[in-house]
């Protein structure tokens, strides 16, 4: 029998929740027993994979590139998590939407810089008009709150989902 298959996708994040992720320790052995990462920021995997069961995403949709990805992610996962608030509201991603891409960009590039001020046009991606969760671009299964969600929360939710569980993260069992 095939292991069930589990990614994670970082977007616009700070990478808070695939910390706490790491932060279940043991609990990762036995997910890991149970389940094969097929794809993972924390792994070197280059391209996301068919046929995903669950995904945890991290960040909200900021980019064009963060656009492309989830799309592409949505199409080839059953499962889809929005994994910590960033994901569910856009949280401080979205601090930037009242600003306006073109004032951040000033900002940030011109006029914090004095030395050759000006705003790059090939490392960084392409923003989107504003910063928005998960759930304003594709279909989202299952919410899960926090910044940074717990190791605890987390290890419930991946542990109810392998077992075919329903996961209940607002009244979320903990220390299973």
């Amino acid at each position: 029998m095939n292991k069930p298959r589990v990614a994670t996708v970082w977007l616009d994040g700070c990478s808070g929740c695939h910390m706490s992720l790491l932060d279940m320790d043991e609990r990762l052995l036995d997910i890991f027993e149970r389940a094969d990462l097929v794809y993972s920021p924390l792994v070197d995997f280059k391209d996301y994979p068919q046929g995903v069961d669950v995904c945890l995403v991290e960040g909200a949709v900021s980019s064009e590139e963060d656009l492309h990805k989830i799309r592409m992610v949505r199409e080839r996962t059953k499962t889809l998590v929005a994994f910590g608030d960033c994901a569910v509201t856009s949280n401080v991603p979205g601090m930037r939407n009242p600003i306006g891409v073109p004032a951040l960009m000033d900002r940030a590039y011109r006029e914090n810089v004095t030395i050759n001020p000006q705003i790059p046009s090939q490392v960084v991606p392409k923003l989107l008009p504003t910063s928005q969760p998960v759930h304003r671009v594709v279909n989202v299964d299952v919410f899960l709150p926090g910044c940074p969600p717990s190791a605890d929360l987390i290890y419930t939710l991946l542990d109810d989902l392998l077992a075919g569980r329903v996961p209940d993260v607002a009244s979320a069992r903990f220390g299973r």
